[in-house]
């Protein structure tokens, strides 16, 4: 069975008198989902860094590839697997850590309900350090799917360890740390509205379940302090002296996730990293820096297949996936996509928006005569105007 099956089963659906019940189209997902949240939330999954140019960069980035069809070698299946790891998935797409998406569900379980997407699709999930609820709890309910966990590097060392021994015991198989988020970007729509999660104690279950950090705060602690320690240790500006501490710290593949410049990246790869991530945090953290798009294929080239490459911000479409495979990327991953349908339609529905973009995805390879990723070379594609 192939990806693009999926539209047989909503067809077939039709011609039972039942329609598809959650959204295809990103900007009618984007929209519904939005009045759906709460109002402190709009602003903070929506928004971006300055202006948000480069929110915008990341998204328009695409239609400037065109995946060019080839005729007379039609692929009646599709192989779309990839190994990372030690695993073969069946897909390059990965869900990307959305640091509130544990509060993006009426039930404030989000998380848990990101990893039953995952258990559900067979995608990897990464989950967040900000979650709400432990990490522990997040990781069983992604049963046999591939689970990351992505750090954001305290200050305080022993916190840090006490997060990737956990993850570790927790079935996480690789690290993924953030390198461009020890400092909240300028983010104008958040600054006007007031709003910052953590600071009201939101996404913190990782922090209060850990007894490195129960020891910081010390015994049945308010609100206030949980919050005021949490803001004094959160946000370790991780630089290349760091990089053999956090490898000595886990037998775990290590991810960068950050990475734009093609210099980065081979000093990562000559530093012990296992995976380069090219990411601007999907224009939330700093503006004025263009679409990631445009610096993958250079962190490509940089990596020389030393290592896999994961690419995320501005993806939307199945047509992205294939177009961001074709520019070198191994894994490509989501975050608002699933945000907002998880938001919208629970579980079902992200995992409808999970299965959607797959199917586009496979369906684009079938009808322009690419077989499988490794098909997907940069010769797939050409710049449009």
């Amino acid at each position: 069975m192939s990806f693009g099956d999926y539209q047989l089963e909503l067809y077939l659906g039709a011609l039972g008198g039942v329609l598809p019940a959650h959204p295809f189209d990103y900007a009618d997902l984007e929209a519904r989902a939005l009045a759906a949240l709460p109002p402190e939330l709009r602003t903070y999954v929506a928004g971006g860094a300055g202006d948000e140019s480069t929110q915008r960069a990341n998204v328009a980035a695409f239609e400037r590839y065109a995946v060019v069809p080839r005729m007379l070698r039609a692929p009646a299946e599709r192989d779309l697997s990839v190994e990372l790891f030690g695993r073969t998935l069946t897909s390059p797409l990965v869900l990307a850590p959305v640091g509130v998406i544990g509060i993006c569900t009426p039930d404030q379980h989000g998380d848990v309900h990101a990893a039953e997407v995952a258990a559900a699709t067979g995608i990897p999930f990464i989950g967040s350090t900000l979650m709400s609820d432990p990490l522990e709890v997040v990781s069983a309910a992604a049963g046999e799917a591939p689970k990351w966990f992505q750090l954001y590097t305290p200050k305080n060392r022993e916190l840090a360890e006490s997060f990737v021994r956990r993850a570790e015991a927790a079935g996480y198989e690789a690290i993924v740390v953030t390198l461009d988020t020890w400092v909240p970007g300028w983010r104008p729509r958040d600054l006007a509205s007031g709003n910052f999660p953590q600071l009201r104690g939101k996404a913190l279950a990782n922090y209060t379940s850990d007894p490195v950090f129960q020891e910081m705060t010390g015994p049945n602690p308010d609100l206030g302090t949980v919050v005021m320690t949490w803001a004094g240790t959160f946000g370790h500006p991780v630089t290349w002296d760091d990089l053999p501490w956090l490898r000595s710290l886990t037998d775990l593949p290590i991810v960068v996730k950050g990475i734009c410049h093609p210099d980065d990246a081979r000093q990562a790869l000559d530093a012990g990293v296992d995976g380069i991530y090219c990411s601007n945090h999907g224009g939330r953290q700093a503006n004025g820096g263009g679409a990631a798009l445009d610096w993958l294929p250079d962190v490509v080239a940089a990596v020389d297949g030393r290592a896999p490459v994961v690419f995320d911000s501005g993806v939307r479409t199945g047509a992205d996936v294939v177009k961001a495979v074709a520019l070198g990327a191994d894994a490509v991953a989501i975050g608002r996509p699933y945000a907002y349908a998880l938001a919208l339609g629970g579980v079902p529905g992200a995992v409808h928006q999970v299965r959607s973009m797959l199917a586009e995805a496979d369906l684009i390879m079938a009808v322009d005569g690419y077989p499988t990723l490794a098909d997907l070379g940069p010769d797939a594609l050409r710049r449009t105007s």
